[in-house]
């Protein structure tokens, strides 16, 4: 049996999706930029697509900036609002537990004249929005915080933080790549400036993304080239990519609320399971204000690793934290900034729930997860001792 609960780190193409991608493959396969027929007919395709991406977070589809991934758009902002703001100031704020898009970005700008403030967070991985006002400067020329965070699930009070940004004058950005399709995201009730989205976490392609730039804000163009993008971002569009972007965006929204539903359920029933049949478990993160598929557990005595490792081999697929950043021993730095202990951060575990995870799914993995920390818990030398 195959389970797939890392629903965080990707998902799979929804069949509508590829349907509608193929055609741009073959007999669409004009350039977009071309200005005959077979040009303007994949010209159609991006217009189409740029819509359903906009109508998805209520943004006007001249404010979306097709990239090829979150991590592009997350660099584009930060580097771009650096670059077009550089001679009002040189400080950007944002928090401890971003995506390592907006962390790697932030220290390759620090040495290059830059300061940086990060924002601790609490328990729950929260930015207090009074911490970020005391935070700005007059020479703030940005705020960066991500609304879901990757790891823990929590959702940040993003209107209030980009309000008190609003009340200083200093542009706000969110990177929304773990939200997208997973909560209602309005850019104009949210008041942020900047947007940060990516195709396949909403069961889309790998390979495309998206940033949201409101009207009327001024942002250095990331690539120079020729003119795609609105003269914003050279270099000829990933056309069929854009176009399963676009429907994924579609059906995104069309299921919302069913989406939220069946994930918020399954997860809600595998805590409940896991809680039951296993001692010595911590669910980290917000429980209240949190991504619907997201459970992010300590097992105590135990390491993460070991219980990946053991699941895999029955078929089940989940995460030790951000899929970005897995394969670095390096203890999470998410965790770490809400206070865990280096031991439970060791023995942690993300699981991700989405559309075609089954209760049968939970089951399964509940009772394969059982007999494995059972085992490993067994096994290790430290169960119960000093320190654990």
């Amino acid at each position: 049996k195959q389970v797939y609960l890392d629903y965080s780190a990707t998902t799979p193409v929804k069949e509508e999706v590829v349907k509608e991608m193929i055609p741009y493959y073959g007999q669409i396969f004009g350039n977009p930029s071309s200005l005959y027929g077979p040009g303007l007919e994949a010209k159609k395709g991006l217009d189409l697509a740029r819509k359903r991406v906009a109508d998805l977070i209520n943004a006007d589809p001249k404010e979306i900036f097709f990239t090829s991934c979150g991590t592009e758009a997350d660099n584009w902002v930060l580097e771009g609002a650096a670059d077009s703001l550089k001679n009002r100031g040189k400080h950007i704020v944002t928090s401890r537990i971003e995506h390592h898009a907006i962390l790697h970005t932030c220290e390759y700008l620090e040495k290059h004249g830059f300061e940086v403030t990060y924002l601790d967070v609490d328990g729950d991985g929260f930015v207090n929005p009074e911490t970020l006002k005391k935070a700005i400067r007059d020479d703030t020329v940005l705020v960066s915080i991500m609304t879901v965070n990757n790891e823990i699930g929590t959702i940040q009070p993003i209107k209030e933080l980009a309000a008190a940004a609003k009340e200083r004058g200093v542009l706000f950005h969110t990177d929304a790549v773990q939200a997208l399709g997973n909560m209602p995201i309005d850019v104009k009730e949210m008041g942020v400036d900047f947007l940060s989205m990516s195709a396949h976490k909403i069961y889309g392609p790998k390979g495309v993304g998206a940033l949201y730039i409101r009207k009327g804000v001024r942002l250095s163009s990331f690539m120079h080239g020729g003119a795609q993008e609105n003269k914003k971002r050279a270099g000829t569009e990933n056309t069929a990519g854009i176009v399963g972007f676009g429907k994924a965006a579609e059906l995104a929204m069309e299921n919302l609320d069913s989406h939220i539903k069946h994930s918020e359920g399954l997860r809600d029933y595998f805590w409940q399971e896991i809680e039951k049949n296993i001692s010595g478990v911590q669910l980290n993160g917000s429980r209240e204000k949190r991504h619907p598929g997201n459970l992010n557990v300590s097992f105590d005595y135990i390491e993460g690793e070991a219980i990946l490792l053991m699941l895999d081999g029955n078929g089940i697929s989940v995460s030790t934290g951000s899929a970005c950043s897995s394969k670095s021993l390096a203890p999470s730095h998410v965790l770490e900034a809400i206070g865990i202990s280096i031991t439970k951060m060791n023995g942690t575990v993300r699981f991700t729930v989405g559309d075609f995870t089954t209760k049968e799914d939970i089951d399964y993995t509940v009772e394969v997860l059982t007999k494995t920390v059972q085992r490993l818990r067994e096994l290790s030398p430290v169960t119960g001792q000093e320190g654990w």
